[in-house]
């Protein structure tokens, strides 16, 4: 027998001072109710009660395990109330990973404004450019840019991961404005060392990228490599949504967008749960509004 509900009809029993009254508060027969104090009498070795036929009471074993039944039935209790309050109000821990870039830029304002929103929730953001494991490294959500294989994962797509190439005016001013791909030969291209092999610097129509010679200035962050162009020292080609703000602003000038890379899909991914928590569907939901498609 189920040895939780055998302990819930063995305190009814108590509670209630025979069979019969814990029969009626367990919604069974008596019984019933006899056979599952004596599952437990047998797998403690030892009597819980002694009865007659005008009464029955606790042995001194049974005083002790009922006080422990009720202690451990008042967790689970707890336990049933917590899990309960947390399905019908967003609160919690959501762990989040991102690509660095999309991540400290966009992702995390963003995640400023949902917590404001939601201030029982809690959001652990991990920013790396690898695909990691959801389940075996216990994130809830990840934001993925590129093709997704093909996997059990819930993929909600959002707006696709457009490129721009740019310079800053002082650049331009000093070393002319690139007008076709060719023309970038003669210019410092920034090169961000994350890219894969076959994605460096390879614009609409290329095959392999090599109209774009390797630049003199490297790095594996955006970060740095779009302070180099805001110096004036090169070339970027980074993400859209990176830049947006500094060519509004002026401080960086748009160039070739006739030859850009076509854009790449990005996607929210998390597990597949029929029984969704709050947390999870306000997070989700607040991020398709903020950057869906």
């Amino acid at each position: 027998m189920d040895k939780l509900r055998s302990m819930e009809v063995f305190i009814a029993a108590v509670d209630a001072g025979s069979f019969a009254g814990a029969a009626q508060r367990c919604a069974m027969s008596a019984v019933m109710v006899g056979k599952h104090i004596r599952a437990l009498e047998q797998m403690l070795g030892a009597a819980l009660l002694t009865r007659t036929t005008r009464r029955q009471a606790l042995t001194e074993i049974g005083r002790r395990y009922a006080e422990q039944c009720r202690a451990i039935l008042a967790q689970i209790g707890a336990a049933e109330s917590v899990a309960e309050a947390m399905r019908a109000a967003p609160r919690g821990l959501v762990k989040a990973t991102a690509p660095v870039s999309f991540g400290a830029q966009w992702l995390s304002p963003a995640i400023a404004e949902y917590l404001a929103r939601y201030p029982d929730v809690t959001v652990d953001l991990s920013l790396n450019d690898r695909t990691v494991d959801l389940v075996e490294e216990g994130f809830d959500i990840a934001v993925r840019i590129g093709p997704l294989p093909d996997s059990t994962l819930v993929a909600r797509p959002l707006k696709p991961y457009g490129m721009a190439i740019c310079a800053s005016p002082a650049y331009l001013e000093r070393h002319g404005t690139p007008r076709t791909p060719a023309d970038l030969q003669g210019h410092e291209c920034l090169e961000f060392t994350g890219w894969l092999p076959q994605a460096r610097w390879k614009l609409k129509g290329e095959q392999d990228g090599r109209l774009v010679r390797p630049g003199r200035f490297r790095a594996n962050s955006t970060a740095a490599l779009r302070m180099a162009a805001l110096n004036g020292f090169g070339i970027v080609m980074q993400a859209e949504l990176i830049l947006a703000d500094d060519i509004a602003a002026g401080r960086l000038v748009p160039l070739l967008r006739d030859w850009l890379p076509a854009p790449r899909p990005m996607h929210l991914v998390y597990s597949r749960d029929r029984r969704a928590t709050p947390k999870l569907t306000t997070f989700v939901d607040f991020l398709l509004e903020r950057f869906g498609p």
